[in-house]
């Protein structure tokens, strides 16, 4: 359930105070809609700079050997990461070909187990875990127990951290970033540029300090770029959920637009993300 964000998706961000039946009907069909893509997924989304995952472990006191459990891994690609660092992590995916990948894609680390369920439905049983970890995928868990559920299954001292790397246009960015927008209203959807500047992109503080059941967070923010092949793109962008919103053949026009874009351009593209990554410590006195 890895989500690199796009302009129409939600972000790891301020959260409502209400969610109305559409907005979690919705989120219930969207999340489902990345298992149709297990392969284009694993091919084509962004992880973000391996130091990026070392301050996410510093700042959440983790080291080889820790028990993490992650929120939704889509195919592995953050996983490889924490894997790599010696963490000992059992990975919730809710698709089941993504979870599938996951695991071919993680056979070599005997210490990871991918565990096919959803976040709200999955029962740890009497585990308990050093650190909850989320990457791109913490805004589709239903809000109503998404911090409630991580930190009932924290030890004591353990920390949510979440990893959002959300698409910006900074001032630097190529033109290609507002000249893609005509291609977005050809099928009906505005793309303004202005709205994704780093700077305008909120974080998760506001919804962590009014869970009442984690300390005050610490957040670090990133920039990154990744460059594409006009196929790369196409791939990418048919993966992303604002996308899946269309109709069918709206969206295969999205993708035939902006890849003959890409390819008019140089054949090349660079996006900009922001590694977005929140930490916070589980509350000793929870507030009701």
């Amino acid at each position: 359930m890895v989500e690199a964000q796009d302009a129409n998706e939600p972000e790891d961000g301020a959260e409502r105070d209400v969610t109305t039946p559409w907005e979690s009907d919705q989120r219930e069909v969207l999340r489902a809609t990345f298992d149709q893509d297990a392969e284009a997924y694993d091919r084509s989304r962004p992880v973000a700079p391996d130091d990026v995952f070392d301050e996410a472990l510093r700042l959440a006191s983790l080291a080889p050997g820790s028990m993490v459990v992650e929120i939704g891994p889509g195919t592995g690609q953050a996983t490889r990461q924490l894997a790599a660092r010696g963490l000992q992590v059992v990975a919730v995916e809710l698709g089941p070909q993504l979870a599938e990948r996951a695991r071919r894609n993680l056979a070599a680390f005997p210490h990871v187990d991918i565990v096919t369920a959803s976040f709200e439905t999955w029962d740890p049983g009497r585990a308990r875990f050093d650190a909850v970890f989320a990457c791109n995928s913490f805004h589709w868990i239903d809000p109503v127990i998404r911090f409630a559920k991580a930190a009932a299954v924290l030890r004591a001292g353990g920390h949510l951290v979440v990893l959002a790397t959300p698409w910006v246009i900074p001032e630097t960015a190529d033109r290609f970033w507002w000249d893609v927008q005509d291609d977005w209203e050809a099928v009906g959807l505005l793309f303004d540029p202005s709205t994704m500047h780093p700077d305008l992109i909120l974080d998760l503080a506001p919804a962590v300090r009014a869970s009442g059941v984690f300390e005050e967070p610490t957040i670090t923010r990133r920039l990154f770029e990744v460059t594409f092949t006009a196929d790369g793109y196409a791939t990418n962008l048919s993966t992303q959920s604002g996308v899946k919103e269309l109709p069918e053949n709206a969206r295969a026009d999205l993708v035939a637009r902006v890849h003959q874009r890409v390819q008019e351009h140089g054949g090349r593209v660079t996006a900009h993300l922001l590694a977005m990554l929140t930490v916070a410590r589980r509350a000793e006195n929870p507030r009701p």
